[in-house]
């Protein structure tokens, strides 16, 4: 029996006991891998459809030759199946679902509202700080410029609360009137509020009445012949001029909106989405989902927006270039988990349309871009073949780089490269952990990153889940990290990773890198190869990632408090200890005494903390 008769056999048994009410079923490989997620309104029905192999496009009969169990999950209704589809392709990342590979959380504007003198700043992750929180935007700088408007027009403050707390003076922002000097009372509590419901104002699209006030309030200083405060509104009114001014692409034709328009060249689908939020674009960003030539634009574009805004939120307008697979069911499922209604339209005519254009035009530019790049680093991946006599050009490359002051907050960097460039999304970083490691010896902490890393990849095999396993290994090195490396992997019983050490050249001079490699001479590369500089780039980008996850651990140990290592003493007791004695060495210096006359420290307690610091010294 073949193994596609035998793939479409093993999906008529689970048909039988297939539930008939819509839901969600699974792919399952021998190896445990889901190969595909699908959505259906009767789970029985979609699924025997698979096995009429003759009406099957090649791609799906390549899926169900490799299927060998099924999983299913019902819904009460189809728009709950197809939120729930998109979230588990998300986590299982089915080798035969279109999947959105770049989908990082967005920056927003977070307006604070815990503070009396309240602050603007960017925000990131989860929503913990009292406040307003305008977005998203599609971009750190998009955020950057957004502020750096907002500081112009309404000056508010953008320091932290320690930093506004332990100012004397003014400081720069202040005086190139970015900020209103709340810090040293430049400014009263109620003008302040007033900056702070204008800011809030002008992030909501309400931008009119901004405008008025600010002429109102120039003409009225300009009157009382207060001339530097009205050149001062007049410079505030000029900024929100601009601003208004850049945003003619939104016109009126909505205050809040994604436009998403998918373009498609050379078997490969761009997609680019613009944010409309309070009448302002808010910036807008490129996608390349993986997805199969043979899938449709529409379909492609449908599974893009529900799984863009399976951890997003949806605006009540989503305007494409054309209507997705299941569109009207999307927009459903998107109201409902949004708690409003969700229009999913295409535009023909008007200032809708002509923004939809203007997305297109991006969207084929990245697009074409994209395949630039792609066949520029397809031609240095195959050059980086040719170098090391690999069996073809490397899908996964895992460069690693130690970082540590003289054995201290030792940790080791691994980044990764592909096809698509830099995949950030990998990047680790290893605490160098080993009692009984000599400081600063560099071979043993690469031995127990490898350790580490490859261990791992060897219990996810063992447990059945896929596991990256990397086409070459590169090492910040020379022929002692390549000995230490090989030989880690020998105790693991790995012989078929492909090791390259790269270490710099006479003097450390750039472009005279040495290479070595098990069984072969060391070598170098022509000065001005192209696969030179490209292994450089890799090679900086481990630094640069190790010295930064380096830099962390040493800004943290030093901020830690003495404090943080007695028992028993948590944030409360801590900040009690240090209002009262003023440092940390100053209780470390107080006796019995003193440490219990301090509130919420009890006599055993005290002498406990007495304990911790005299048994150390």
């Amino acid at each position: 029996m073949s193994s596609l008769q035998e793939g479409a056999d093993i999906i008529r048994q689970h048909a039988r006991t297939a539930p008939t009410a819509p839901g969600v079923y699974r792919m399952v490989n021998q190896h445990g891998d889901v190969l595909y997620v699908g959505k259906a309104k009767n789970i029985r029905k979609r699924i025997l459809s698979y096995t009429q192999i003759s009406r099957l496009p090649t791609r799906l009969q390549r899926m169900v030759s490799t299927t060998r169990s099924m999983v299913f999950v019902t819904t009460a209704t189809e728009t709950e199946a197809l939120l729930l589809e998109a979230s588990l392709i998300k986590r299982f990342r089915p080798a035969f679902n279109v999947l959105l590979k770049d989908d990082k959380s967005f920056p927003y504007i977070l307006l604070r509202e815990d503070h009396p003198w309240p602050q603007i700043t960017k925000h990131r992750g989860a929503r913990k700080t009292k406040g307003r929180y305008f977005g998203p935007f599609a971009s750190a700088s998009a955020v950057n410029q957004t502020l750096n408007t907002l500081q112009k027009i309404f000056q508010l403050r953008s320091c932290t609360d320690a930093v506004l707390n332990s100012r004397t003076r003014p400081c720069l922002l202040y005086q190139i009137k970015r900020c209103s000097g709340p810090c040293v009372d430049r400014v009263s509590p109620p003008d302040y509020a007033d900056m702070v419901a204008e800011a809030r104002a002008f992030l909501e699209g309400r931008t009119t009445g901004i405008q008025k006030r600010l002429a109102a309030a120039m003409q009225t200083a300009s009157d009382a012949l207060e001339f530097e405060q009205a050149a001062l509104y007049r410079d505030r009114l000029k900024a929100l001029t601009q601003i208004q001014s850049h945003q003619a692409m939104a016109g009126n034709a909505f205050q809040e909106a994604d436009i998403i328009a998918a373009a498609r060249q050379g078997g490969q689908v761009g997609i680019q989405v613009f944010f409309f939020r309070a009448g302002q674009n808010w910036g807008h960003r490129a996608y390349f989902p993986a997805h199969s030539v043979e899938e449709r634009l529409e379909t492609v574009l449908g599974a893009f927006i529900a799984q863009f805004y399976d951890n997003k939120p949806a605006p009540r307008l989503i305007l494409t270039n054309i209507m997705p697979d299941d569109g009207s069911l999307l927009a459903s499922a998107l109201g409902d988990r949004m708690g409003h209604r969700v229009e999913i339209s295409v535009p023909q005519r008007g200032d809708r349309a002509r923004v939809v254009k203007t997305a297109i035009r991006n969207a084929e530019e990245a697009l074409d871009r994209k395949l630039a790049e792609s066949s520029s680093q397809a031609a240095l991946l195959d050059g980086v073949a040719e170098t090391f006599a690999l069996d073809g050009p490397p899908a996964r490359i895992e460069i690693y780089d130690n970082s540590h002051i003289q054995g201290s907050n030792a940790i080791g960097g691994m980044v990764v490269a592909g096809p698509d460039g830099f995949l950030k999304n990998s990047y680790r970083l290893f605490n160098i952990k080993s009692d009984t490691l000599t400081p600063g010896d560099d071979f043993a902490m690469m031995r127990e990153v490898m350790t580490r890393r490859f261990a791992r990849l060897m219990k996810e095999d063992a447990a059945r889940e896929r596991g990256h396993w990397p086409d070459l290994v590169l090492i910040d090195g020379g022929k002692g990290q390549l000995s230490a490396v090989t030989g880690t992997l020998d105790d693991l019983g790995i012989a078929d990773v492909p090791l390259v050490a790269i270490s710099k050249g006479p003097d450390r001079h750039a472009g005279r890198e040495q290479f070595h490699m098990n069984e072969r001479d060391s070598f170098m590369l022509p000065q001005g190869d192209p696969v030179l500089y490209y292994l450089q780039r890799l090679r900086d980008e481990a630094h640069r990632f190790a010295i930064g996850g380096h830099r962390a651990r040493r800004k943290k140990d030093i901020q830690k408090s003495p404090l943080d290592g007695v028992p028993g003493i948590g944030p409360k007791r801590k900040k009690a200890l240090l209002h009262h004695f003023g440092s940390a060495k100053a209780v470390a210096d107080a006796d019995i005494q003193a440490l219990g006359a301090v509130d919420g420290i009890s006599s055993a307690m005290a002498q406990a903390i007495y304990d911790h610091f005299h048994e150390q010294a």
